[in-house]
């Protein structure tokens, strides 16, 4: 299955199914080969339910396998999904626990599921101490399961923090003795984590709220922003679908002026 990249509108097709032309010569825009996530709103969910917050997480698993389907089908190549920030650690003791069990089970249950599909897992973050053994190693366990692997890159954002990932890119750079006339932009991403992940096409929050919550910072930094107002446990594929139609109707012109039809720049 793919979606149709015509600006007209979004629909699913049979994988290998010609794409239908564009009425009226309508220009076609590609799927956006980043799409980033932050899962955002499980705990409203619960509450609107009169639940404890960990159903509300509970229940994000279903929204997380069917975006990870709908985002493979669609031809996404990179796949960010922020689970678990570095400032997460501030909730209370019992969620966290409950979060890092549940993630766990996760992990163990979906991760065959995940290297049939041929897709690639990486772990941003993880390196804090408080993390369980068992579930760092299971994170690892899934990185090499699936490293090999050359589908869509499935990145899980976990004791994640975009600032701090930007310090350590810094202090990399200075350990290895880079004169400060040397840095580029180039050579500085270089030193962040997986420094092949390409930049941010396009980010999706859902429950509405407008905040980037200090995730993947540098390689958001020309990223479309979508805010869909359904929470993320009742996110779908459709609402995927939705999103990266939306981000197709957008002109992307990273701070320069695309031109018009007759070669004319547009103001």
């Amino acid at each position: 299955m793919r979606i149709d990249e015509d600006t007209g509108g979004s629909a699913w097709a049979p994988a290998g199914a010609g794409a239908p032309r564009p009425a009226g010569g309508s220009r076609r825009r590609s799927v956006p080969r980043h799409v980033a996530c932050v899962m955002d709103g499980n705990g409203r969910w619960a509450a609107q339910r009169s639940l404890p917050r960990t159903s509300g997480h509970r229940a994000a698993e279903t929204t997380v396998i069917d975006v990870i389907e709908a985002a493979r089908s669609a031809g996404v190549e990179w796949l960010s999904l922020y689970a678990f920030s570095t400032e997460n650690w501030r909730r209370p003791g019992s969620e966290v626990d409950f979060l890092m069990h549940l993630v766990r089970r996760v992990v163990r249950k979906h991760a065959p599921l995940l290297h049939a599909r041929g897709i690639r897992c990486r772990i941003l973050g993880g390196s804090d101490s408080r993390i369980p053994a068992p579930l760092a190693r299971d994170f690892d366990d899934l990185m090499t399961l699936t490293g090999a692997n050359r589908g869509m890159t499935l990145t899980v954002a976990f004791d994640h923090g975009g600032r701090g990932d930007i310090v350590e890119a810094a202090r990399s750079l200075i350990r290895s003795g880079v004169a400060a006339d040397a840095v580029s932009e180039q050579s500085f991403a270089a030193h962040l984590p997986f420094p092949d992940t390409p930049d941010v096409d396009l980010v999706i929050r859902t429950s509405g709220e407008q905040r980037i919550s200090n995730f993947m910072l540098w390689q958001v930094a020309y990223a479309e922003w979508v805010f869909p107002p359904v929470l993320w446990p009742d996110f779908r594929a459709a609402h995927f679908v939705e999103c990266v139609h939306t981000y197709q109707q957008r002109d992307r012109r990273f701070g320069g002026v695309a031109p018009d039809v007759n070669g004319a720049p547009r103001p």
